[in-house]
């Protein structure tokens, strides 16, 4: 007998600027299904659960959850019509306790209305996890936990608001084999009683043990779905990439001198483990893996914003002492962060603080010099062609490629010996992201060492002279980028 689609999502578009996240895209999610939902980083996999969670809304498209269509879906909504999102970093209170965490919002109380019964609440807590054959202490805090407790714990949480739809993303990314194991039993548990899974994961060999259909998206588009015994791992590989020729950036290539930076088994425990490299100067050295594969907590060690357990960190044959990132910048290595909203821009200040800030902070002066850092800023602004009405403008006013600039030019006013670009172009239209990379051109031929960490494989494979694959906190490969294949490049980032 034909099951009716739980979840049924016809041509969504979604749209930030010039840039489709979604394009026209279709999907749907069957009942006790497993539906897995894969593609590169920036495929669109987050934006369609965030759609489907809420938490979005598309410009165009229609949804329907059993059969009735909804329109302006918000996360409440969402949740009471049985959709549940466990996403890869756990959204519990650590302070509180395993059942005090699933009834967050919505305790039971006793006789007095104002006092919660706990004893109540962990009764019926331990009821769901007897269901599921869990192993989860429901007395505990939960920043006692495991990972893998803390995914048992949200899908506790999901299951006791009735859930209908299960969507999981990336679930095994912080989990090792014994919990992969487990959570997949659950899954499987959960499959049985009817519940429809979402199931989003890099891993493809996990895809092909729990999965019964698979859709894959590349660069906000649909490939395709198809069931899961009609399809193999080298075409769903296929499927992911493939690109249009224009994607790619034609670079200058440029000499490359002598090692300047060499990386010597840094290793922070349980995040990056035994990572040695070299960079030469002139070199743009990518680094490519999985989200999750330690990539930027890798460089943020080596600028001193996180610190390393063991390893040693050595330019132009000077072993450095980096305690933070003040004594990055004194050693000459600058980062461009990943986050510029979040780390990097001063939010409400104005286009001279945000360009003249590491310069500012290096001034031995008793006051800042304000008609310096302007002078400062004006040839920032013109050196980068940056748009924007003027000078005291508020950063935030400006678009998402122009903040870039401003970012990047920072560090450009006081010379540095290896600029660290973290996802460089992320969130900049066509246009900026061509004069970045013209930047960072410019700075290798100036004998500069580049690392570059980039999850856009048309990025990657332009730009870089070398790729350091990066999986599961280690460094497994480094790659000569000589007519190396995208294909090729996805099997080493998955391992397969």
């Amino acid at each position: 007998m034909q099951k009716n689609p739980i979840v049924e999502m016809e041509k969504v578009t979604k749209i930030y600027g010039n840039h489709r996240a979604l394009d026209d895209v279709s999907f749907e999610l069957l009942p006790g299904e497993v539906h897995c939902l894969v593609g590169e980083n920036g495929a669109g996999k987050s934006t369609l659960i965030k759609i489907l969670s809420g938490a979005i809304s598309p410009e165009a498209g229609l949804i329907k959850i059993d059969g009735k269509q909804v329109e302006g879906l918000t996360p409440r909504q969402s949740i009471e019509m049985g959709i549940s999102t466990i996403y890869q970093d756990a959204e519990l209170v650590d302070s509180l306790t395993v059942s005090d965490n699933v009834y967050l919002g919505d305790e039971l109380t006793g006789r007095l209305p104002f006092v919660v019964d706990s004893k109540k609440q962990t009764k019926k807590v331990n009821e769901i996890i007897e269901t599921l054959k869990m192993h989860l202490p429901t007395d505990v805090l939960v920043e006692a936990l495991s990972a893998s407790q803390k995914q048992m714990l949200q899908i506790v949480k999901a299951l006791y608001r009735d859930a209908k739809v299960l969507i999981m993303d990336e679930p095994t990314s912080s989990l090792g084999m014994d919990e992969t194991k487990a959570l997949m039993k659950i899954v499987r548990n959960l499959r049985d009683r009817g519940i429809g899974i979402i199931y989003i994961s890099h891993y493809l060999e996990e895809i092909f043990e729990i999965g019964d259909r698979v859709t894959v998206l590349k660069d906000g588009r649909s490939m395709g779905t198809f069931s899961i015994e009609d399809i193999t791992v080298e075409e769903i590989i296929r499927k992911m990439v493939g690109r249009d020729a224009s994607l790619f950036y034609r670079r200058k290539k440029v000499d490359i001198g002598d090692v300047a930076l060499e990386v010597k088994n840094i290793t922070s425990r349980g995040v990056v483990d035994n990572v040695t490299f070299s960079v030469r100067k002139g070199e743009v050295f990518g680094i490519g893996g999985l989200v999750g594969s330690g990539r930027s907590e890798l460089v943020n060690i080596l600028f001193g914003a996180d610190k390393a357990d063991e390893g040693e960190i050595f330019l132009n044959g000077k072993k450095l002492k980096i305690k933070s990132p003040q004594d990055a910048v004194k050693h000459g290595i600058a980062l461009i962060t990943e986050d510029r909203k979040k780390l990097a821009m001063l939010g409400g200040r104005d286009i001279v603080e945000n360009t003249a800030l590491v310069h500012s902070e290096n001034f031995k002066g008793f006051l800042l010099d304000r008609k310096e850092e302007e002078k400062l800023t004006d040839d920032i602004v013109n050196k980068l062609s940056v748009a924007a009405q003027d000078k005291s403008q508020k950063i935030e006013e400006l678009s998402g490629g122009n903040q870039q600039k401003v970012i990047i030019g920072r560090w450009l006013i006081d010379d540095s010996d290896v600029y660290i670009f973290d996802e460089p172009t992320k969130g900049v239209d066509i246009g900026a992201r061509e004069q970045i990379y013209e930047l960072i051109i410019e700075l290798a031929e100036r004998g500069k060492c580049i690392i570059m960490i980039s999850s856009d494989m048309p990025e990657l494979l332009s730009m870089s002279d070398r790729i350091g694959v990066m999986r599961n906190g280690r460094l497994v490969d480094i790659v000569q980028n000589k007519d190396i294949e995208e294909e090729d490049m996805i099997k080493r980032f998955i391992g397969v």
